[in-house]
């Protein structure tokens, strides 16, 4: 109930809330005035006891209304101990009391010419600056009359002289000048405290949504100390750099050391400033980044803003370029291409069935037949580059969808073989998103690969599948391992790029395809680097929460 009053009185302020809270804050120090006071008008009744009543008018009636004073003044403070909240009625009941009670005190005492007559001063002035309004005016008023009333009593009844109706009056208008002045003084407090409180709500949202724009950008942004130790990160620079994705910004991360790569450009880049790093990898598994360093604070250099870019997207734009002038080039000359391919081929079949062919030119048919299938299927593979759709991406659960895929391809394969596959997946995979058709069109050329590489190395046609979480538990992945003869360090790096391969019947486009798909699908594919025996691809898929 407490509550609910106080928020409804502070939405009747004409201020708002926050000048609210300020009146109630004043007006409990201005309590702690008022009880100060009251205790020392009782003690000095007992340290200057009075042995005649010559000072007094009322001495009685003096001493009652200073203990009255002081037993209402301590009511009110244990309530505010209490939590009470008071409302803008309880502070003017309490100036009105004030009023009232010292004039009662001035009447009981020696008149207007009392020392306690400045205390009305005090109280008039707390009232303009609790209550800046016509209130504050009629406080003025109210003491103006009660003191030209005293003077004006004591005049005529008991015949005091006229001077204290001059003091009165000049009381008077030292009543209203506070007034005026202090609720002057008081509402441009208060409209500047709003207009102060509008602007740092404005900034808060403004810093709200720039935190926002730079935990939801695909770049990565770092701010390190001198040192290196990183003080700041957005969410990208948490994923590119340390594999784990931290919406909130980057308070559970001060402190954190650089990886190894960066650390090295990092003292490079003190030693010579214009010097621009060579790009690197944060982890095997991660994509090829650049990192750019500059001064955050230019007169005092102690922190140092980086911007993590990943390559991966420039290389991809690089390639696509490259690809899509190939593409086109391609489909202007597929027609030209395949008719005398096709006339190739079938003049191979019709010479196969021919019946004076000796063991050679069944060879070199051979050698025609595979090389003219290579051939078409480089034009296929490059077609489907230039072609390619945007991606539609939905919410997966990935064990499902990974089950479901097992069972599809087992039943689909081309040479109908049984195929080994081991399904392995973890307690707790987070969903994802990506579009099931092409992220299925990577795991068909990552199974086919492995399948064929296992039985090359140990005559099974098997491979192993593992769905897991990355570190952070944020992220879902899902791992093609075959038990091939594996990839020579020295191709590691190239293994994904156009028209690079081992095989000689491959045309070079199937992991490159595979990675683009990925791309496509804010996935990332890698060659992970282990003990074990074999290759082992992951596809490490976008927070599904991040995805732009």
């Amino acid at each position: 109930m407490v509550t609910d009053a106080s928020s409804a009185t502070a939405a009747r302020s004409p201020f708002g809330p926050r000048a609210h809270h300020q009146q109630v804050r004043l007006f409990r120090i201005y309590n702690h005035y008022r009880l100060v006071i009251s205790l020392m008008l009782v003690g000095l009744l007992f340290v200057d006891p009075f042995t005649t009543d010559s000072k007094f008018r009322w001495l009685d009636y003096y001493q009652a209304g200073a203990v009255s004073y002081l037993a209402i003044n301590a009511f009110v403070g244990l309530m505010l101990l209490a939590r009470l909240q008071p409302r803008q009625r309880h502070i003017t009941l309490s100036i009105l009391i004030d009023i009232l009670i010292m004039h009662g005190l001035l009447l009981a005492s020696t008149g207007i010419t009392n020392g306690l007559a400045n205390l009305v001063i005090v109280s008039v002035a707390a009232g303009n600056i609790l209550n800046p309004s016509r209130m504050g005016t009629f406080y003025a008023a109210l003491a103006a009359i009660c003191s030209l009333g005293i003077s004006g009593w004591a005049v005529l009844v008991i015949n005091e002289s006229a001077d204290d109706i001059v003091r009165a009056g000049s009381l008077g208008i030292l009543y209203f000048a506070a007034a005026f002045v202090l609720q002057g003084i008081s509402k441009r407090m208060m409209r500047s405290e709003a207009l102060a409180t509008s602007r740092a709500r404005s900034i808060a949202e403004l810093e709200q949504i720039n935190q926002q724009i730079i935990q939801r950008m695909r770049t990565g942004i770092l701010v390190l100390d001198r040192f290196g130790q990183v003080r700041l990160a957005n969410a990208a620079a948490e994923e590119l750099l340390f594999g784990s994705v931290n919406s909130q910004g980057s308070a559970e991360h001060q402190n954190r050391l650089l990886p190894k790569p960066l650390r090295k450009g990092l003292e490079a880049w003190l030693k010579n400033p214009n010097m621009r790093i060579e790009p690197f990898q944060a982890s095997p598994t991660s994509p090829l980044l650049q990192a750019n360093f500059t001064q955050l604070d230019q007169e005092r250099g102690d922190q140092i803003l980086v911007f993590i870019e990943d390559m991966s997207k420039v290389t991809q734009q690089a390639q696509q370029m490259k690809l899509a002038s190939l593409g086109r080039l391609t489909a202007g000359i597929a027609h030209e291409i395949r008719n005398p391919l096709g006339a190739i081929s079938h003049a191979a079949q019709l010479m196969e069935e021919s019946p004076n062919l000796d063991n050679g030119d069944k060879q070199m048919l051979d050698i025609i037949r595979r090389h003219s299938k290579r051939v078409n299927g480089i034009i296929e593979n490059v077609l489907d580059l230039s072609r390619r759709r945007a991606a539609n991406s939905e919410q997966v659960d990935v064990r499902d969808w990974l089950t479901e895929f097992t069972q599809d391809f087992q039943q689909t394969r081309d040479d109908g073989s049984k195929a080994i596959i081991e399904l392995l997946a973890d307690d707790a995979v987070p969903p994802a998103r990506f579009d099931k058709s092409q992220i299925e069109q990577v795991m068909v050329n990552l199974c086919d690969n492995g399948l064929r590489y296992s039985k090359q190395q140990t005559g099974q046609n098997r491979i192993q599948l593992v769905v897991g979480a990355t570190a952070d538990g944020e992220r879902a992945y899902v791992d093609v391992r075959d038990f091939g003869p594996g990839i020579a360090r020295e191709h590691r790096h190239s293994v994904f790029e156009p028209f690079f391969t081992t095989d000689k019947s491959g045309t070079g486009l199937g992991l490159y395809l595979a990675r683009e798909l990925c791309e496509a699908n804010q996935a990332h594919l890698s060659l992970v680097e282990d003990e074990q025996p074999g290759c082992r691809f992951r596809i490490t898929f976008a927070h599904p929460g991040r995805m732009i």
